[in-house]
């Protein structure tokens, strides 16, 4: 039978980056401009592959699978950083911490898995130029894509749901701006070895 999670931590307060009231205000001002730059350079990248039929390659099919994840492993977390650098009240649920926790890790593992696929495609390209339309077919790049974000996905769910089975009994600070694996292993008060294992 499975563990279930008996947990009196009923949210999860962010502290954040500072507690300086003008730090904060720099801080949004200059991490809204990254985010914004980050959704219109990846989504334009994402529009003109889709757009521009003399980029439906493989090289830039990967490209743009990278592109969406970076738009989305950063939409995970900037929109609750910026909330927490305006408002004083800096709580996050507990399914909602885990929800973010969930979506960075599989975005995460995704990535690195697509960036492998996409120096298999330029290993082809450099080492078997005239055998390279052949190996790298469309059916084959959708199959390495799928296997990432297969892989992303039971990755994290194996991640998560082993934290989210630790009991939290004391403080319901995190010492960061996210929930991050480390700084919520760090909130148990049992024992995480077999976690921090898988």
């Amino acid at each position: 039978m499975g563990r279930k999670n008996n947990t009196n931590v009923p949210d999860f307060i962010l502290l954040g980056l500072t507690d300086s009231e003008e730090a904060r205000l720099v801080l949004f001002h200059l991490f809204l401009l990254i985010y914004l730059v980050t959704v219109l350079g990846n989504t334009g990248m994402i529009l003109i592959i889709r757009l521009d039929h003399q980029l439906h390659t493989p090289m830039y099919f990967f490209l743009s699978h990278l592109s969406f994840l970076d738009l989305s492993y950063s939409s995970v977390i900037t929109p609750k950083t910026l909330e927490n650098l305006i408002f004083v009240t800096k709580h996050i649920s507990f399914v909602g911490c885990f929800a973010q926790m969930y979506f960075f890790v599989l975005l995460g593992a995704t990535e690195c898995f697509v960036l492998s696929a996409m120096a298999y495609d330029r290993y082809v390209a450099i080492c078997k130029p005239l055998q390279y339309p052949v190996i790298m077919s469309m059916s084959l790049c959708r199959s390495l894509i799928a296997v990432s974000y297969l892989i992303g996905f039971f990755d994290s769910c194996i991640t998560v749901l082993g934290i989210y089975t630790l009991h939290f009994c004391n403080s319901n600070v995190i010492h960061h701006f996210f929930c991050d694996i480390t700084p919520i292993l760090t909130l148990s008060c049992t024992d995480t070895h077999e976690v921090e294992f898988t």
